[in-house]
């Protein structure tokens, strides 16, 4: 008797197993079916291209005539292209001065207009309208404010004693710098709002119970914001440094990669050697570099803010 009951019980608990296992299974199919057609796109547009670049990377082709399997000849030729290693300085130049000078700047300035002031409003905006113009109707202005002879900056920069006789675009010691100043300015202010975005989830209980304390604003901002806005950080670093190495448009409007390719950057190269000298192989080749050189990257740095959090 003991036994049939306690078989009926086990039934009884199966049962509402089951009708569980059944409902998530309904669940998952739908989230499946509403998932579908951007998995659709994401894999027409972004999986495809991926691997038919990979299968070109290991091929010799121009578009006139098929694709040539030559296996590892791009990547060995790559990595003793003298262009190669002149686009991978420049590109890690223009990072690792630009990736720094626009985090701090951003975080500054989201400090300062945390705080109240007269137009916060207005500051913030004319700060973060830079960001939703075109890089092209941006890099254009700029490069006629740069010009030698008709540009305003150098016109104001002679009257002080600062001038670029040439323009700085055309100035090998120059172009580099003006093309950073135009990838800061165009930037800080996406960044900037992501950092007040954080600063003002920070409960105020924290900032005042410090004061009680003693805390100076040295003091809260080390052991108080600083901590808070980890995530902040490694989200606004990563996406700095991806955009960094990637850039492209400005370069391209402003200097062609010139003068005497002091400006051609990583993602230039792949342009002109792809589509423009129709080695599109080669080119190949040279994207994957750079996806890898980004993926690597990526992954040190939020390795390196986990562990930040986690110490914190």
């Amino acid at each position: 008797m003991s036994r049939a009951v306690a078989e009926a019980s086990v039934g009884t608990g199966a049962r509402p197993r089951r009708r569980r296992n059944a409902a998530r299974l309904r669940r998952e199919r739908t989230a499946w079916l509403f998932m579908a057609p951007s998995l659709v796109v994401i894999a027409v547009f972004m999986v495809w291209p991926l691997i038919q670049s990979a299968y070109l990377s290991f091929t010799e082709y121009n578009r006139i005539q098929p694709a040539r399997w030559i296996g590892l000849d791009n990547y060995v030729h790559l990595f003793q292209d003298d262009e190669v290693w002149n686009a991978l300085g420049n590109t890690a130049l223009y990072a690792v001065v630009v990736t720094p000078l626009t985090v701090i700047l951003a975080l500054l300035l989201a400090l300062l207009l945390n705080q109240p002031m007269v137009a916060r409003g207005f500051v913030r905006t004319a700060i973060f309208l830079p960001f939703i113009v075109s890089m092209a109707i941006i890099s254009f202005a700029w490069s006629f404010l740069l010009d030698g002879n008709i540009g305003l900056i150098t016109y104001w920069l002679g009257k002080v004693g600062i001038v670029a006789q040439q323009g700085w675009l055309v100035d090998p010691s120059l172009a580099m710098p003006a093309v950073m100043i135009v990838g800061v300015w165009k930037s800080v202010g996406f960044y900037m709002v992501m950092y007040l975005a954080g600063l003002q989830s920070i409960p105020g209980e924290l900032y005042e119970a410090a004061r009680i304390d003693g805390a100076g604003p040295w003091s809260r901002f080390r052991t108080i914001t600083w901590p808070l806005l980890s995530n902040q950080t490694m989200l606004v670093t990563i996406m700095a440094v991806i955009a960094t190495i990637q850039v492209f448009d400005q370069i391209q409007v402003m200097t062609h990669g010139g003068p005497f390719f002091t400006t051609e950057t990583l993602v230039m190269l792949i342009y002109r050697v792809g589509f423009q000298n129709l080695e599109l192989g080669y080119g190949a080749a040279v994207s994957w570099v750079l996806m890898v050189l980004v993926f690597v990257l990526s992954m040190l740095q939020f390795g390196y803010f986990r562990k930040r959090a986690v110490t914190y």
